[in-house]
């Protein structure tokens, strides 16, 4: 098995995918007007307009819903990135150090789903995205 990508389900497909190509720095590819993804070397997250649910069960999921999952995001300067996406998203956390060596903020994209910036920063980190 391998893991594909993860999906989300937008109201405003526009706004969401502009959102996660300044994030990333890739552009989205659009596959069709309701779906787009953007393949990054270690995941592709795909945006989905709500009408799509429509194509695999009504009502299975819905935008501006999410509150259990965090999309992750290692970048090289989580301080850097931080200030390049301020103003573009509500911030959530500052930058701090996390227990297990990861230097973290959070943001919500504009449907409400959580989103962290991290950089490892201690050896034990670093160690374990060396080989991902």
């Amino acid at each position: 098995m391998k893991f594909a990508s993860t999906r989300l389900i937008a109201a405003d497909m526009h706004t969401m995918v502009a959102f996660y190509e300044r994030l990333t720095g890739h552009s989205a590819e659009w596959l069709a007007p309701q779906f787009a993804e953007i393949v990054t070397p270690a995941a592709t997250l795909a945006i989905g307009s709500a009408e799509t649910v429509e194509l695999f069960a009504s009502g299975s999921a819905e935008p501006s819903a999410n509150r259990t999952a965090i999309l992750e995001f290692m970048v090289d300067d989580v301080d850097a990135a931080v200030e390049r996406m301020k103003g573009s998203a509500m911030l959530v956390r500052e930058v701090k150090l996390l227990p297990w060596g990861n230097r973290s903020a959070q943001f919500r994209d504009p449907e409400g789903t959580l989103v962290s910036l991290f950089t490892p920063t201690t050896d034990a980190a670093k160690a374990r995205f060396s080989s991902r």
